[in-house]
């Protein structure tokens, strides 16, 4: 299968990439700035703000599936309408399969399955749900995959974060009352691919079974990883008025009977030699 990867050299698309090499896939990923490094994966610059660049590169490449794991947070041109672009590129010659966010939930219902209305408060959020409702209409054969705080084994943003404040290297507070439901890089790569060689279409969600909340995800890391726990500054942000959803838990039950790959929680994936 020839697969293009979006966003090929950020943290997800780098695990989608390896895998999809791995299970022997001919591989193009793109990149904006610098291109990866992984063997056997063909690297292309796309920038998807530029108008015409998508439908450029799946023309060159005439992948079977492209999966989209590109997002920049502040960005509503790469973030919103770039997406639109590639669904439009892509049309009904590739399946596509586009990774959403929880963001496109404000947290007032606490839990949220697949047939959840977004309703988002932050600006990136915003994005994401037009991103969301634009390629529901152009394309509806596509997947939308949401999905939650994306760990892996050491070099995510957020593993990243609790080392420089367990390290006092940077300022910052992890709070106990904001709570996900993250998921680790490898299982959401492998769940994506697994979709891609479906005829699933709609949304799905790929979260974690395991709600935490940044605070106890620090604590967790720390533990794994050796680091003092203790040096982890704890807040609330309903205290500080940051703007952002608070608690929002993606149900992905139904999601996850219909796969073979297992999502799995926090809690698991963060004890030390899982």
């Amino acid at each position: 299968m020839r697969i293009l990867i979006v966003g090929g050299s950020g943290f997800l698309g780098r695990e989608v990439a390896r895998q999809a090499t791995a299970a022997g896939h001919a591989v193009t990923a793109t990149f904006a700035s610098r291109a990866g490094s992984l063997p056997g994966v063909r690297w292309q610059p796309l920038d998807l703000r530029r108008a015409g660049e998508s439908e450029a590169v799946v023309e060159e490449v005439r992948p079977d599936v492209v999966v989209n794991a590109a997002y920049r947070k502040g960005d509503w041109g790469a973030t919103a309408d770039g997406p639109v672009r590639l669904a439009v590129a892509a049309g009904a010659c590739s399946r596509l399969v586009h990774v959403s966010s929880d963001a496109v939930f404000s947290g007032s219902d606490v839990r949220y399955d697949e047939s959840a209305t977004p309703d988002p408060v932050t600006p990136y959020g915003a994005a994401k749900a037009a991103a969301e409702t634009a390629i529901r209409l152009l394309a509806p054969g596509a997947v939308i995959a949401r999905t939650s705080l994306i760990l892996g084994d050491g070099g995510s943003p957020h593993e990243d974060f609790v080392h420089e404040l367990a390290g006092a290297r940077r300022d910052g507070v992890l709070f106990t009352d904001v709570i996900r439901c993250p998921v680790h890089v490898a299982d959401l790569a492998a769940a994506l691919l697994e979709l891609a060689a479906t005829d699933h279409t709609g949304v799905c969600h790929l979260g974690g079974p395991d709600a935490v909340s940044r605070h106890e995800l620090g604590v967790l890391i720390a533990a794994r990883d050796g680091l003092d726990a203790a040096r982890l500054p704890a807040g609330r942000r309903a205290d500080v008025h940051t703007p952002g959803a608070l608690d929002v838990r993606l149900d992905s039950g139904r999601t996850q009977r219909t796969l073979r790959t297992r999502l799995r929680g926090a809690r698991e994936f963060l004890r030390r030699g899982e």
